[in-house]
């Protein structure tokens, strides 16, 4: 059976380029990287170059660049560093309806220790309307947080223009850009920001590995503590080997981005488009323009998206309905939800996520195979009267 695999806003492979210049730091280069002899250098020259990657990628200082575990962790970094880091009176964060969960339950988490959180909804399409965000912002206001693109329906959100609009108030910017990273352009100075998220493992490097911009000046508390790793700002031996395939992923995304971005969204556009014309009662969820280029989330009246994610497994196709760390969820998703779509609506839905390995030939596989299951899911619902 020929199996494809159309979930890269979950997790991505490593690449081989990125795999080769790992594996020396799991052999003969393992030194601890704080360690100030010949075998620590080593492992800290390789920590040290990948920041440098890192910051290019970024458009910024290595200085200005955290090694995280991962995406979580630096978002939980920014956010209760950022208002813990804040004088007492300011105490109030604003986001949206439709961030990552790594974002919301940080929010929530901030609510239950008395800090006023405001949620912006956001239009039909899964964008927000900037003037909305910065109408939230409060004389108490730490932090606006605003991810760059949504996991689920792919929607950019117009991060610059809310950045400038919150700095104006003298108000700190962070954006998860976890799923924008290798897909569209990043620049950290031209978005305006002051703390910027991105995770190793959805750029084609490995698990377990991430980075936080912070802007020169921002204030932010640790929220580990033990030795003073990563200028005091993250505890914890560094994962030299993840970080220095991290470092190698950010450089050749920069490199390939313009080229495959276009071969990915010519993908995702046919897909899309013979999916609708074959598949009645079908619909795209989000901004048809505005979005990232290899995500796809279409919705199939009718049919639960659970069932179809497990028909096409056994036909060799592997989606999702949504965040993989949603997996099992019984509410729909709060962003299907939030663009205003029923709950039965939300839970019909499809997310097919490109990514480099994936050919005409996958999509032409996913249209023979997509049609039949839809029908026959249909077939079995009493809720369908086709």
């Amino acid at each position: 059976m020929n199996r494809v695999y159309l979930d890269h806003n979950a997790t991505t492979p490593v690449l081989p380029e990125v795999l080769e210049v790992m594996l020396p730091y799991f052999g003969g280069v393992y030194g601890n990287a704080s360690s100030i002899h010949h075998f620590g250098q080593q492992a800290r020259s390789g920590v040290e170059r990948a920041r440098e990657q890192v910051a290019a990628f970024l458009n910024c200082r290595p200085s200005e660049v955290v090694f995280t575990a991962g995406g979580t962790e630096a978002d939980n970094l920014a956010i209760l560093g950022s208002v813990r880091a804040a004088q007492a009176s300011r105490k109030h964060v604003v986001t949206t309806a439709i961030e990552h969960h790594a974002v919301l339950n940080c929010c929530q988490a901030l609510e239950r220790e008395g800090v006023g959180v405001t949620y912006v909804p956001v239009d039909a399409s899964g964008v927000v309307n900037p003037e909305a965000v910065a109408a939230a912002i409060r004389p108490e206001t730490v932090l606006v947080t605003v991810m760059l693109a949504n996991n689920e329906i792919g929607t950019i959100q117009p991060v610059a223009e809310i950045a400038r609009l919150a700095r104006e108030r003298g108000v700190l910017v962070h954006t998860d850009a976890v799923q924008g990273a290798g897909k569209v352009p990043l620049d950290a100075n031209a978005l305006g920001v002051d703390l910027l998220t991105i995770s190793g493992h959805k750029l084609y490097a490995p698990k377990g590995v991430g980075a936080l911009y912070v802007r020169r000046q921002t204030r932010i508390q640790a929220i580990s503590f033990g030795g003073h790793h990563e200028r005091d700002r993250r505890a914890g031996t560094e994962n030299v080997a993840g970080i220095v395939g991290f470092g190698k992923a950010c450089e050749l995304a920069a490199a390939s981005l313009p080229v495959e971005a276009a071969r990915l969204t010519a993908l995702r556009d046919r897909l899309e488009r013979e999916v609708l014309s074959r598949i009645p009662e079908s619909g795209i969820n989000g901004d048809p323009l505005r979005r990232v280029p290899n995500t796809a989330n279409i919705r199939f009246d009718y049919v639960e998206g659970e069932a179809m994610v497990i028909a096409l497994d056994l036909k060799g196709i592997s989606c999702s309905t949504g965040a993989a760390c949603s997996s099992g969820a019984i509410e729909p998703s709060h962003v299907l939800t939030a663009i205003g779509l029923r709950p039965d609506q939300a839970r019909s839905s499809l997310r097919l996520s490109l990514g480099k390995q994936n050919t005409d030939a996958d999509v032409d596989q996913v249209l023979e195979t997509l049609p039949e299951v839809v029908a026959r899911l249909r077939a079995l619902s009493p809720a369908y009267h086709g």
